[in-house]
């Protein structure tokens, strides 16, 4: 493949986009698009990069200071060091994203209102698909909350294990931004059971219900049937949902004052 060609910045210009380092930065990754490079791919040189951009030693270390900081790239010394293309790991990027989300106090509503519209859709999705491993691999995950907790750490462990189901299930989709979406709101929610605890009450209808409508979910994965699935997993937002708020309400009730 041919050296895809780059437009330099002057370097005595102002970006309005942004500072000269993050404007290089975001070269440098147009570049790496251009050129097909993957994970593990070698970076130019610092020199080679200075002359390729048109920029100074410090902007372009800056630049991939940036990219390092981003999870895009990674530099390793010694022999054989240097620069290389690095994946940004899913559990990275969800980090990333909720930080952003830390201090916005999302509701437990704003959460289960994307995923009453897109986890419906990915088990009718799924449904017939699923090798017999996975449908093994959430059995065996259902199979962690088996008997109603007694300890609020047991339900504390329930609930977490309950949304790593659907974590497990989003991870099947062939539509990576779907499977991201609903895995990052799987994780956001099991926060939220942890730093509101949630669970600090066992709730015995939240987890014989939840529990039912997994168990009857996998079943439909397994049959092919695309509607029961739909239908099942609609029912199953919309009882999680009702549970937990009334869930959220109770500890706020034996914890407030008044």
């Amino acid at each position: 493949m041919p050296p895809a060609t780059t437009r330099s910045i002057p370097e005595n210009a102002v970006a309005s986009g942004g500072s000269r380092p993050v404007r290089v930065a975001e070269q440098i990754k147009e570049w790496v698009v251009a050129r097909g490079l993957r994970a593990g791919d070698r970076l130019p040189s610092e020199p080679e990069l200075i002359e390729r951009f048109g920029m100074a030693k410090g902007t372009i270390r800056e630049a991939m200071r940036i990219l390092e900081a981003q999870g895009l790239i990674k530099t390793r010394t010694g022999p054989g060091g240097g620069s290389f293309v690095h994946e940004v790991s899913m559990e990275r990027a969800r980090a990333l994203l909720g930080n952003y989300f830390y201090f916005k106090n999302l509701t437990i509503a704003d959460i289960y209102q994307l995923r009453r519209v897109l986890e419906p859709e990915l088990a009718a999705s799924l449904a017939g698909r699923l090798p017999d491993t996975v449908l093994a691999e959430l059995e065996d995950n259902i199979a962690h909350y088996d008997a109603p907790a007694e300890t609020a750490a047991e339900e504390r462990e329930q609930h977490i294990n309950s949304l790593r189901f659907h974590a497990l299930l989003a991870r099947q989709s062939e539509n990576d931004l779907l499977a991201f979406m609903i895995d990052f709101m799987a994780q956001m929610l099991s926060d939220l059971t942890v730093y509101r605890k949630l669970y600090a009450k066992p709730n015995l209808e939240l987890w014989s219900r939840g529990r039912d409508y997994q168990a009857r979910l996998v079943a439909a994965l397994r049959d092919g049937d695309s509607e029961a699935a739909r239908r099942i997993m609609a029912s199953h937002m919309d009882t999680a949902q009702a549970l937990m708020q009334e869930q959220e309400a109770e500890i706020r009730r034996n914890f407030i004052p008044g």
